[in-house]
């Protein structure tokens, strides 16, 4: 942990040395299924949750796996869409703006990840809340283009997550996975090579200009 901050451990092949990746109620099943009836027969149809970030890079579209992470994808549909309550560390007031919008991607290291969430854009900064790890056997650092959350120890999840940019096995079970990049890896990889400066910080600002989250029918 650095003062407070969220953090995932940095390892390569060619070191075991750390630094940090800092950071910090269900989607109802209503949003998420429904029946139809055709025929005589009853067809239940589950629809999967997707959300599409614009940034100043570029669009990517991440697909949300709410089945096996139900409370992680909740937390952040919430805040993204503006409905779930959070405390704006820039102020100290309560609110329900979309928490995502005008939020940096405030680290990057290339071959690793890239990191956001931060209302302050330091890397300490959260929604006021912290919740608890959610982990899924299916769900590993397993490739570029992971969407996990970001945290300074276990049980301290907020707002703060990472995008892989390659595989980072040493994050299993430390860090808990919820989405996959579906489209626009490219813009991925292109945040992934920006230029930083000190602390990883990108040398020019990288916005979330938006995050729309879409259901679409499986």
């Amino acid at each position: 942990m650095e003062n407070g901050s969220s953090h995932v451990p940095v390892t390569t092949a060619s070191s075991t040395s750390s630094s940090a990746v800092r950071a910090p109620g269900p989607i109802s099943s209503d949003d998420i299924l429904w029946a139809r009836i055709t025929s005589g027969w009853e067809e239940f149809t589950v629809a999967e949750v997707y959300a599409r970030f614009v940034t100043n890079e570029g669009e990517f579209t991440v697909r949300l796996f709410e089945k096996e992470v139900p409370n992680t994808v909740a937390n952040f549909v919430g805040l993204a869409e503006g409905t779930k309550e959070w405390t704006d560390p820039r102020t100290n007031e309560k609110t329900n703006e979309p928490y995502y919008n005008g939020i940096v991607f405030h680290r990057i290291i290339d071959g690793f990840m890239i990191q956001g969430g931060d209302p302050l854009g330091q890397g300490y900064g959260g929604p006021g809340y912290k919740f608890a790890d959610e982990f899924h056997p299916s769900l590993r650092h397993s490739k570029a283009g992971i969407l996990s959350m970001a945290n300074s120890g276990p049980n301290t999840n907020g707002g703060q997550f990472f995008i892989t940019l390659g595989p980072t096995p040493h994050l299993d079970n430390r860090h808990s996975v919820f989405g996959e990049v579906v489209e626009g890896m490219d813009v991925i990889k292109k945040i992934g090579g920006a230029k930083t400066g000190p602390r990883d910080r990108p040398v020019k600002d990288i916005i979330i200009e938006t995050i729309a989250v879409e259901r679409r029918e499986g």
